[in-house]
């Protein structure tokens, strides 16, 4: 066997909360280190202003290093919008200053603040950094179509998001009695829809009195609980923080929904992690959702804002218990048929090899 080639994956760090750590968390011991030398760079971490200033002059630092001494022969970078992209810009224009290939995996989100809303000034910057990249992965077709108004189509490749089947979690769902209990884990605010939940809860409520939200996250806690307690239901929200490990573990186990009312997404990690366990899902007609939640299959998409729909679709399930055990396999089996981390693994293989 000969010398394995040499990538560097520029990344946040494995503690960071949101989609893109875990997404490279699941990259450490798997077969892509088998097949490849890679380095890491951590370019960011969650933390006060100068602490995230620190991280990322380390990681530029450490980065040139790389460049210099070790020759390493592609770059991976992870890339979100706002400050993610500015600090992702430096790593670009470094890596093309010594030719290297820039593999840019981008998980952004809201896409109209980022590029169509921008100043024209901020879009030349933004196409001119995107068209220095050899290859953009985007984490879905829609979001392919997003980033063709800033690269070319040739330039992009889609490879979505994986999630890890949990066989046993599913089996016991579909044996377990329902408890009524919702869960949303992601960062609490806007984006994510959070401040609709308390208009969902109401309604919900009204038919379950006993039914139990569970929001595992952080961010505008306060401002969801200020507007709970002005409706008088916040005994039937729980929040935990952000949850990790055998927490977060235990909190899928357990609950019979999983719900995501947010205005833009990428392919949201939260998602396929509880489709991994066999929750049905309630979300929402944004980014790549629609490719992994399959409408009376195993859950329901509703309009972003749409407070009524969404919780009609949650009652729907809570009502139906037969079905709820139904979307529960369905969510495994399209977990394992089209979304196993093996399969994405082997799209990034394939892509490093083309690349080189």
């Amino acid at each position: 066997m000969g010398k394995k080639k040499k990538v560097c994956m520029v990344v946040q760090n494995p503690m960071v909360k949101g989609g893109i750590a875990a997404v490279v968390n699941g990259y450490r011991n798997s077969i892509l280190e088998q097949e490849f030398n890679i380095r890491y760079v951590e370019s960011y971490k969650d933390g006060r202003k100068f602490t995230k200033l620190l991280k990322a002059i380390v990681g530029y630092l450490h980065f040139a290093k790389l460049l210099l001494l070790e020759k390493i022969e592609l770059v991976h970078i992870h890339s979100s919008f706002g400050p993610s992209f500015y600090r992702k810009l430096f790593f670009i224009y470094m890596a093309n200053w010594f030719n290297k290939p820039v593999i840019n995996h981008c998980h952004g989100a809201d896409f109209d603040s980022f590029y169509l809303n921008a100043s024209h000034r901020k879009k030349r910057i933004i196409e001119k950094t995107y068209n220095k990249c050899t290859m953009v992965i985007a984490l879905s077709d829609e979001w392919k179509e997003r980033l063709s108004m800033i690269v070319s189509p040739a330039k992009i490749i889609v490879i979505e998001n994986y999630s890890t089947i949990h066989e046993d979690a599913i089996k016991y769902k579909v044996k377990k009695e329902m408890n009524q209990q919702i869960l949303f884990l992601g960062e609490i605010g806007q984006r994510k829809g959070c401040y609709d939940i308390p208009d969902v809860v109401e309604k919900v409520v009204e038919k379950f009195p006993d039914a139990k939200f569970v929001l595992g996250g952080s961010g505008d806690i306060d401002q969801i609980k200020s507007l709970l307690i002005k409706k008088g239901i916040e005994k039937n929200v729980l929040f935990t923080g952000w949850v990790r490990g055998q927490e977060k573990d235990k909190l899928l186990r357990e609950s019979d929904i999983f719900f995501l009312p947010s205005y833009n997404e990428g392919m949201p990690m939260a998602i396929l992690d509880a489709m991994g366990y066999g929750l049905p899902i309630v979300s929402t007609l944004v980014g790549g959702i629609p490719k992994i939640v399959k409408e009376g299959k195993n859950g329901y998409l509703c309009k972003p804002g749409n407070a009524q729909e969404l919780s009609d679709a949650l009652i729907k399930l809570l009502n139906d218990e037969s079905a709820c055990k139904r979307y529960s396999n369905s969510s495994g089996e399209i977990v394992k048929q089209k979304y196993s981390l093996e399969k994405h693994i082997n799209q990034l293989i394939k892509l490093y090899k083309n690349n080189f």
